[in-house]
Formats: structure tokens, sequence, C-alpha cells
């Protein structure tokens, strides 16, 4: 029993570190180089992430600087954020790369709100599935009725703790977010 609640914190965790990651992304109209970890550049015929290629620095609140390692590379890497559609506009000055973050509207604020609210969602699937994986394996033990009781009451108690933690973090993104 004790290795099923193991394995289904362990899943609950995984799923909050990934929804993490996956809000980090929606940007808050300030620069921050995770904002083009999407972006795959075609770098000698094979696609590999911008970090790899070029220092991705935050020279000011709202710009971001891409310094290749290679300079021939420049037109790749802004080929790249064009087509990795992140509704960034790169300058190129010939050495580098420059971003500039344009400031967040009311609209685009509410719409990236509804983006984070549908990653938590999806979260919060993610951890509903898990649970339904950890009590299949707890009927599976073949326990006593009180003992079967108890691990089904630890799996919920389980999933409201993770659920309250997606709550915290998508209040937090959304403040994030709507903050002028």
């Amino acid at each position: 029993m004790d290795d099923i609640l193991l394995m289904t914190e362990e899943s609950m965790e995984k799923t909050i570190s990934n929804l993490k990651d996956r809000l980090t992304n929606i940007r808050a109209g300030r620069a921050n180089p995770s904002m083009l970890d999407p972006v795959k550049v075609l770098y000698y015929g094979a696609e590999t992430p911008l970090n790899q290629i070029a220092n991705v620095s935050v020279p000011e609140a709202r710009k971001l600087q891409i310094k290749p390692y290679d300079k021939s590379c420049l037109s790749d890497i802004e080929k790249a954020i064009y087509e990795a559609d992140l509704g960034l506009t790169p300058n190129n000055t010939g050495d580098m790369i420059f971003i500039s973050i344009p400031e967040l509207t009311e609209d685009r604020r509410r719409e990236l709100v509804k983006q984070a609210k549908g990653m938590s969602e999806e979260a919060k699937v993610a951890l509903r599935n898990i649970r339904q994986d950890a009590l299949s394996d707890v009927k599976k033990l073949e326990l006593s009725e009180d003992e079967e009781k108890r691990a089904e009451q630890e799996v919920q108690d389980l999933i409201n703790k993770y659920n309250k933690i997606v709550e915290d973090i998508l209040k937090d993104k959304e403040e994030e977010l709507m903050t002028i």
C-alpha cells in the first residue's frame, strides 16, 4: 500500500512540475530567456534548441539579446523565431538579434489567463487519472473493506492536496499576468 501511495505522490509531483514548466512559457510582459525555449533552429541540417547555439540574455526588462556562437546562423535563428509563432519580432543587427517584448494589452492579458487556466485544468485531469490508477491498484491488493476505505481516503487526501497546489499556482500566475 505504501508503494502505491509513494508512486502516486511521485506522479502527482511530476504533474505539478510539468505545469510550472508550461506556465513559465506564458509571458507576463517581461523578458525571460525561457520564452525562447520552444524555438528550434535548423542548424547544419538538425533541429537544435536555440539555447544550444546562442547565448540568450536580458539586457533590459523588455528586451532579449541573442548572441549566436556562430554568426553564420543569424538568419536561421531569425527565421526559427518567426516560425515558432511566439508573437515576437526579432531585429538582426548583423552581430546579434534583439527582441523587444511588447507591453501586454488588457485583452492579451485575459487571453493569457485563459491559457493558464486551460493548462491548470489539464493538470487537474492528469491528477484525476493518477488517482484512478492508484484506486485500481488498491482494488487489486484485495484488502479488507476497512483497509481499502482507508487507502482510498489516503489517495483522496493526496489529490485534494495537489489540486490545492494547482489552484495556488494558477492564482499566482493570474496575479502576475494581470499586474500592470
